[in-house]
């Protein structure tokens, strides 16, 4: 047996067992949530982000789906409603300040504030073997510009909680420092990347001017950027960063005001922007958001999981 034949088994292996673990329920003695816990999820129209939010509120929450095209994101919330679960639906562009501001202010003035933020909204234009950088402006502005203002706007809208508010980042394999095959090239860039003092947003904002700088003028191929789905890989690379930066600039809030951010990556999942070309099904590409979303110790904060396991960024 191959390595990609052993990596296979051990991948099916691994999501047979959180299936498993999916059927025991949560018990009274974990379950830190009520039906007036208010979780949002953005691009929770379709694939991961729909399947995140049906979980959620299968599990009791009261979640706020939200969707740039709202006859999508009313029709999703609809399809939830009709199973009994408590959704609501509100339009969100991450791409445009105004309709994050009209967010926060409803769900002000609706909720009071929110407890779990789950940053699902992306895109990719790549499929199969391509690597095109034709889109990559609305891929890093979605991916990384899309869920640093979405959690910035909302942060002040997380209520105090003995157990802590959650941000959960739906990322990628493709945007892990040190992957073996897909990684910066830039050492001196990883290592400040990697470590908490040099980390800062003004070093992540420049990487990413400076890769769409370079796409722009045609010399990204030689810039050392993450050599397969260049452009999705550098905006996961910056949501990773973005994650790690946010843990630590949240520490410091007091018990009570706590909020803890954490990342995943779902995988290779079957849905429209893989093509239906992946792996693994919506449902098991969700659990693992869903689970850090839920966890009953959320001490955890600033790291980056897969299939319910943290891995190194």
């Amino acid at each position: 047996m191959g390595s990609k034949e052993r990596a296979k088994e051990r991948r099916e292996k691994r999501l047979q067992e959180i299936s498993l673990l999916r059927t025991i329920p949560y018990s009274d003695h974990q379950r830190w949530w009520t039906s007036e816990t208010v979780a949002v999820v953005t691009g929770g129209n379709r694939g991961i982000g729909f399947e995140i939010a049906r979980q959620l509120a299968d599990h009791g929450l009261t979640v706020i789906l939200t969707s740039r095209e709202s006859s999508a994101g009313l029709e999703a919330s609809n399809a939830l409603k009709e199973l009994g679960l408590s959704v609501d639906y509100h339009q969100l562009d991450v791409l445009d300040s105004l309709s994050i501001k009209k967010l926060a202010e409803w769900i002000q003035q609706t909720y009071g504030g929110i407890d779990v933020l789950v940053n699902n909204a992306g895109v990719n234009y790549n499929l199969g073997a391509e690597n095109s950088v034709e889109h990559a402006q609305n891929v890093v502005a979605t991916n990384y510009y899309g869920t640093k203002n979405v959690s910035q706007a909302l942060i002040p809208l997380m209520r105090p909680s003995a157990v802590g508010a959650r941000i959960v980042n739906v990322s990628s394999r493709l945007g892990r420092l040190n992957g073996r095959r897909n990684r910066l090239e830039d050492k001196d860039l990883r290592e400040k990347l990697a470590n908490l003092e040099t980390l800062s947003e003004e070093l992540v904002d420049r990487m990413v001017s400076t890769f769409l700088q370079q796409v722009e003028e045609g010399t990204y191929t030689s810039g050392g950027w993450p050599q397969m789905f260049t452009d999705y890989s550098v905006s996961k690379l910056a949501v990773n960063a973005f994650t790690r930066l946010m843990a630590k600039m949240l520490s410091d809030r007091p018990d009570g005001q706590k909020i803890y951010i954490n990342c995943y990556c779902p995988g290779w999942v079957k849905t429209a922007m893989t093509g239906w070309a992946g792996n693994i099904s919506a449902e098991d590409g969700a659990d693992t958001g869903v689970w850090l979303a839920l966890l009953q110790d959320q001490a955890i904060t600033g790291k980056f999981f897969a299939e319910r396991r943290e891995i190194n960024f």
